[in-house]
């Protein structure tokens, strides 16, 4: 048998408030979802500001990062240069810039996604969460 990480309530916890650390810095209005390596929501925080559809958004957008173990922008970058099959591919509803998967020891614990600015801004403000786990 392998011996596994997972995500607890307190890495959780510092993830979010270092990500809303981020964005309020930057003033920034999202919303940061984190799910685990399942793409199971975990917390769904929607900063004052933030539009409604940003809250389908960020856990679309975490989930195809942790089910993918790689970067959301990866699908999107794929579609953009003419590869349209990913967009019939299951369960990958969040294929936008701004889901990032939390790595450790090669291993997905699950992933961060936000949304509400511009894309890459999304993206900075899941990896300033994930960096409060000090992977």
């Amino acid at each position: 048998m392998k011996t596994r990480h997972a995500l607890e309530l307190a890495d959780i916890k510092a993830v979010a408030a270092a990500a809303e650390a981020a964005a309020l810095d930057n003033r920034w209005a999202v919303t940061i979802a984190i799910v685990d390596d399942g793409g199971h929501l975990l917390w769904l925080q929607r900063l004052d500001g933030a539009a409604a559809l940003s809250a389908h958004i960020a856990p679309a957008k975490a989930r195809t990062a942790a089910l993918g173990r790689r970067e959301s922008k990866v699908y999107e970058d794929s579609i953009n240069g003419g590869r349209f099959s990913f967009l019939s591919a299951p369960t990958l509803d969040g294929m936008l810039e701004g889901g990032v998967p939390i790595i450790k020891d090669g291993q997905c614990l699950g992933a961060v996604g936000v949304s509400g600015v511009k894309s890459t801004e999304d993206a900075h403000i899941a990896r300033a969460g994930i960096a409060a786990l000090g992977l």
